[in-house]
């Protein structure tokens, strides 16, 4: 672990694995640890993996302002990070709600980013609208599964606005490609790690100006990977298919039988499809 501070003062972490040119790593969540994406299935084999540690989470201090964890606040730290590390153009990569973060990063400073990776991002920041239509189309692919019925009605309940909280639990498995023990276990961990109070704060209104967001992405000069799962009910395909139509020079890659977090799924397929990519 390496430590440097924020514009505000607040000390922050970082942890760098494997070996390359390095490519920054923001973790979803939102604001959970950077521990879940451990080596990104064996990405650091071929770069080196600078994950941060966001604000009041994981080795990262509490801040003193509790409405700094809000998305645009937290892009003056990534730029921190890239001072720190004496780039002068950053690889960076987001996962889920850290995808919101790279986009609103390129946004503000398209200057500074060599490339960008998108894992199954969030599309709040850009007003991707994703309809219940939508995420039922790749839900009826997972009939064959052993926890479908209950997992089903419980998106039923949700769909009818009669959800209780159990239900959100309950639909989990389908935001992954393959549900199991071990899955399960990983996702208790990753949810452990997560700062809830500053959760809340991430998308506070003024976060996002998905408007604005848009305009800048449309000229983005760097070039842009989105991955999506197949199975992804949180960005279905047909919706990142959108969400990549928004940049310059963006490719989309949906990787089979992939979820949310699709490096867990089929590691070797995932670190190909972005080592490909980086490498051009």
């Amino acid at each position: 672990m390496t430590d440097f501070h924020g514009t505000d003062g607040t000390r922050l972490a970082y942890h760098e694995t494997g070996q390359g040119d390095p490519l920054i790593c923001l973790p979803g969540g939102p604001l959970h640890a950077s521990a879940y994406l451990g080596d990104l299935g064996g990405l650091s084999a071929h770069r080196t993996l600078v994950r941060l540690d966001l604000r009041g989470t994981g080795q990262s201090a509490v801040p003193a302002d509790p409405t700094s964890y809000r998305c645009d606040r937290l892009v003056d730290d990534v730029e921190a990070l890239r001072a720190h590390l004496g780039l002068a153009r950053v690889d960076l990569c987001g996962h889920s709600a850290g995808g919101a973060l790279a986009v609103s990063y390129a946004a503000r400073y398209p200057d500074r980013v060599g490339s960008l990776v998108l894992v199954c991002p969030s599309p709040r920041v850009v007003g991707l609208e994703i309809t219940d239509a939508d995420r039922r189309a790749v839900v009826e692919l997972r009939r064959a599964e052993a926890w479908y019925p209950d997992a089903f009605a419980a998106f039923e309940r949700i769909w009818s606005g009669a959800a209780t909280p159990a239900d959100w639990a309950a639909i989990t498995p389908f935001t992954h490609g393959r549900w199991d023990a071990a899955r399960e276990a990983h996702v208790a961990e990753e949810y452990r790690l997560q700062n809830v109070d500053a959760a809340a704060v991430y998308y506070a209104t003024g976060a996002l100006d998905p408007a604005a967001t848009r305009a800048a992405l449309a000229d983005l000069a760097a070039r842009v990977l989105l991955v999506a799962g197949e199975y992804d009910v949180a960005l279905p395909p047909t919706c990142a298919a959108g969400y990549a139509g928004l940049f310059h020079r963006a490719e989309l890659a949906v990787q089979p039988g992939g979820g949310h977090s699709p490096w867990l799924d089929d590691p070797q397929r995932f670190v190909r499809t972005v080592v490909d990519f980086l490498g051009r």
